[in-house]
């Protein structure tokens, strides 16, 4: 039997855990409180802007993954050997995976045109925002320059937020 390999204490394996469960009810829980409502399907200009805003959260995301290089990990505590990428997506907003994610959530809530689902939207947004003060505690941590690197830069939407 080959070992198991497990994350180590404190790596912030539970809100990776998590991350996986919210998404997973947003593309595929229920989309409305009551299954038998006879509800049309979502139409018109409202979804192909949800379309168009999903996949952009898509490519922001990916951007964002790329531009971490050997740095990305699905866990939010920052690797060992690792630097603090300040280029590409990363001179406009710290978390610019999370933004993804969000974009691409909020993307999703124009598509169902549902209540149910845009609140499955906005837990997302509250669990990336409750993720990154974690991550941030760590990266404060390991990084002497991140304190400064937080004043310039927003924190999940850039320029705003």
């Amino acid at each position: 039997m080959a070992p198991q390999v497990q994350a180590p204490r404190g790596s912030g394996i539970s809100f990776v855990l998590v991350q996986a469960v919210l998404l997973g009810i947003l593309f595929f829980g229920p989309a409305h409180l009551n299954p038998d409502a006879n509800i049309d399907a979502p139409k018109g200009l409202l979804l192909w802007c949800g379309y168009g805003i999903f996949i952009l959260g898509t490519v922001i995301a990916l951007i964002a993954a790329i531009n971490l290089g050997k740095n990305l990990t699905p866990l939010p505590r920052p690797k060992e050997n690792t630097e603090l990428i300040q280029r590409g997506l990363y001179r406009f907003v710290r978390h610019p995976i999370y933004f993804g994610v969000i974009v691409l959530s909020l993307g999703w809530g124009l598509i169902q045109q549902s209540a149910l689902v845009w609140l499955y939207v906005l837990i997302i947004a509250i669990f990336f925002d409750i993720k990154s003060r974690k991550e941030e505690q760590w990266l404060v941590e390991r990084f002497s320059t991140y304190a400064d690197y937080q004043g310039r830069v927003r924190k999940l939407i850039p320029w705003v937020y």
